[in-house]
């Protein structure tokens, strides 16, 4: 394979059976608008590969159909945390892009639009980004999903702007390394499923694409990764086959029994109370267990700015529900948002804008419901590893 550095964000690559043109974009910058019809105008590929996947192109052309959305289903279905970071992630997007009047993943769809009226045959090369998001939410610990979304959550309230250059920039081989290197750190099995992973994805679409001439146009940040995949695959070294990526990993059977591990040994160490200092003791674990699960979940319910009636009932539920990782106090506490406070037909029309701002999260009743599943959650959590110690230390 041979490789030759046109630019910062052109390669030229020559394999075997064909040419590859990669162009490495950000997706919210202008200058990679202009850039990629350029390429594609310019070297007249028999083909272009864009990393996007059929269904996010179609929510960039034609909108997203939030109306079809129900909370009680995306909850019932235990798809909260899930959806609720891709929404952040929008929001962050969304956000970046408004300050530099470019809608995220206009690269992408004027490679799209230049291939149609060159009469270029493309191709959607990424995964789907339902499987890519829900591979890297089953593959993520409790912790880790609380660290993604506080992560994202935070970026909601930032005020910092980028600027075109700051954009630019970020293209550098030297910065994208730095940020790669940080994710691996605060999240490696995010960063393996979002970066690793859709790295060899779209590298054996795009080996695999028809022509003898292939552009890419890809994030920036996916470059240095295709490359290393695009010479295994033309050197023989690792199979094209996309299987064991494209689908939900089963679970470890040790892991369905994890969740359950510590509302046993509750229930064991204030039964034990129970059993071995009579009933004084025993309720004053009862009591403290309910108290500070309660409270704690009550408090996340009550940042959320929960109704009433949904904070009273995060107290009582949550030392039952926090017992029953089957069900879980924010499934209960959104649910009953949800219904006590229903989202309209105008709050789904609002969510492309609500969800740029805090307050327009906690104004709009879709994405009010999920706030008050996932601080409730979070508060319960917190309540059941301050209880725990606490109870062993009765014991003694």
């Amino acid at each position: 394979m041979k490789v030759t550095s046109i630019s910062d964000t052109i390669t030229k690559i020559e394999l075997k059976h064909k040419q590859i043109i990669l162009v490495g974009t950000a997706h919210i910058s202008r200058g990679s608008v202009d850039e990629v019809r350029k390429i594609i105008e310019e070297e007249s590929p028999d083909h272009v590969c864009v990393e996007i996947d059929q269904t996010r192109y179609q929510t960039m052309t034609q909108g997203q159909n939030w109306e079809n959305m129900k909370i009680d289903k995306v909850l019932k279905e235990r798809k909260g945390f899930l959806l609720l970071a891709n929404l952040v992630l929008s929001s962050f997007q969304k956000k970046m892009g408004k300050n530099l009047g470019v809608t995220p993943g206009e690269d992408m769809k004027e490679a799209v639009e230049a291939a149609k009226e060159a009469g270029i045959p493309f191709s959607f090369s990424d995964r789907e980004v339902q499987i890519t998001l829900r591979r890297a939410w089953s593959k993520s610990s409790f912790w880790n999903k609380n660290k993604m979304l506080a992560a994202m959550i935070s970026s909601i309230f930032t005020k910092e702007e980028l600027s075109e250059e700051d954009i630019e920039n970020l293209k550098e081989k030297s910065a994208l390394q730095d940020m790669m290197e940080e994710l691996a750190k605060y999240l490696p099995s995010v960063k393996e499923v979002l970066i690793d992973e859709r790295d060899r994805f779209l590298a054996t679409n795009i080996f695999k694409a028809p022509g003898e001439k292939t552009a890419a146009v890809i994030g920036a940040g996916h470059a240095k990764g295709i490359l290393s995949w695009l010479e295994g695959l033309d050197e023989g070294n690792v199979s094209d086959n996309l299987d064991e990526i494209n689908i939900l990993p089963e679970p470890p059977k040790y892991k369905k029994f994890l969740p359950w591990i510590i509302p046993i040994l509750i229930v064991i160490l204030i039964g034990a109370g129970f059993y071995q200092s009579g009933w004084h003791k025993g309720f004053k674990m009862f009591f403290y267990w309910f108290m500070v699960n309660g409270v704690l979940s009550s408090i996340g319910a009550l940042a959320a700015l929960a109704h009433p009636l949904t904070i009273i009932l995060s107290f009582l539920a949550a030392p039952f529900t926090s017992l029953n990782p089957t069900i879980g106090v924010g499934i209960v506490t959104g649910l009953f948002e949800g219904y006590i406070r229903r989202p309209t037909v105008k709050d789904f029309e609002n969510l492309p804008e609500d969800i740029l701002s805090i307050k327009g999260f906690y104004r709009n009743k879709f994405t009010h419901a999920l706030l008050v599943f996932f601080l409730s959650s979070i508060g319960s959590a917190v309540g059941t590893f301050i209880a725990f110690p606490f109870l062993l230390n009765l014991m003694r």
